[in-house]
């Protein structure tokens, strides 16, 4: 790994329309030579912002790991897929191209993939947890949603929508019908504190479930996380911590790991001027 670093993403949420919300704070953080380019919608804005993310970190990335919910909403159908995000897409498969792998871990707003990714971006798609050693560290990833959350009601919608016979009768719906539904929801349960502040180390169901995995696996040392929309980097032991990578929502964050050290970081566009 020397000279190279891995990058750790999560939780874009491309086509959220929360990210209209924000078209003021996008604007200012958004380079003044690249503003004339920005005037299609905020969704666009985004998009393009996490295209020159992608820019920055292929000049000395040995792999990326998309972390779950990159998309706000993504099904595959066999023949077809979502509409939109042509500029991310193109962006993966130019950097897939390169040689640099790119690992696409399914979260709750994006769990309907099939083999679209990997054909076509050549991302390589990871449907489970994965424990992975890296320059002599052990890393755990995933996106986060459904560990350590005993909560009966999310773990039974859970399992609806991990439903192979779910997904084929939603796949009968006409897509007119489904994708409005899917937006609606993802937008009425942000609206509604999805995704409410840090609890605290021990209510926080990500660093419960890893301080458990610890007793199991005491060598990991760090847990990556997506999925809370917070950033948190936290020891837990002498050698083992677990961070929560934030959003492309609120922070613009992402990891990094250098073979020695890890850390969270935000997109500043500024400073790379």
């Amino acid at each position: 790994m020397k000279g190279k670093k891995v990058y750790f993403l999560s939780d874009v949420h491309l086509g959220s329309a929360f990210h209209k919300k924000n078209v003021d704070k996008f604007q200012e953080m958004t380079l003044p030579s690249t503003r004339a380019y920005n005037s299609v919608t905020p969704l666009h804005d985004i998009e393009r912002k996490l295209c020159r993310w992608f820019d920055m970190v292929k000049k000395d990335a040995s792999e990326i790991y998309l972390l779950g919910d990159i998309f706000d909403y993504w099904f595959e159908y066999r023949d077809v897929v979502p509409r939109g995000f042509v500029r991310f897409l193109g962006k993966v498969a130019e950097i897939t191209d390169m040689g640099i792998p790119v690992h696409f871990f399914i979260g709750n707003h994006d769990i309907w993939v099939t083999d679209y990714l990997q054909k076509e971006c050549g991302m390589t798609v990871h449907l489970q947890p994965l424990v992975r050693d890296i320059n002599g560290k052990k890393f755990f990833l995933a996106h986060g949603d459904g560990l350590g959350d005993e909560n009966l009601s999310f773990k039974i919608l859970r399992k609806i929508f991990h439903s192979k016979i779910c997904r084929i009768a939603y796949a009968a719906i006409h897509p007119r019908w489904t994708v409005g539904f899917a937006h609606w929801w993802s937008n009425h349960n942000r609206e509604n504190d999805e995704m409410p502040p840090y609890f605290g180390e021990n209510k926080e169901h990500l660093v419960v479930f890893a301080k458990k995995h610890l007793q199991m696996a005491p060598n990991i040392n760090f847990f990556i996380f997506g999925h809370r929309h917070i950033m948190l980097d936290l020891a837990l032991t002498a050698s083992g911590r677990v961070v929560i990578l934030g959003d492309w929502i609120n922070y613009f964050s992402y990891g990094v790991f250098d073979g020695e050290n890890f850390s969270l970081e935000i997109f500043d566009e500024s400073s790379q001027s």
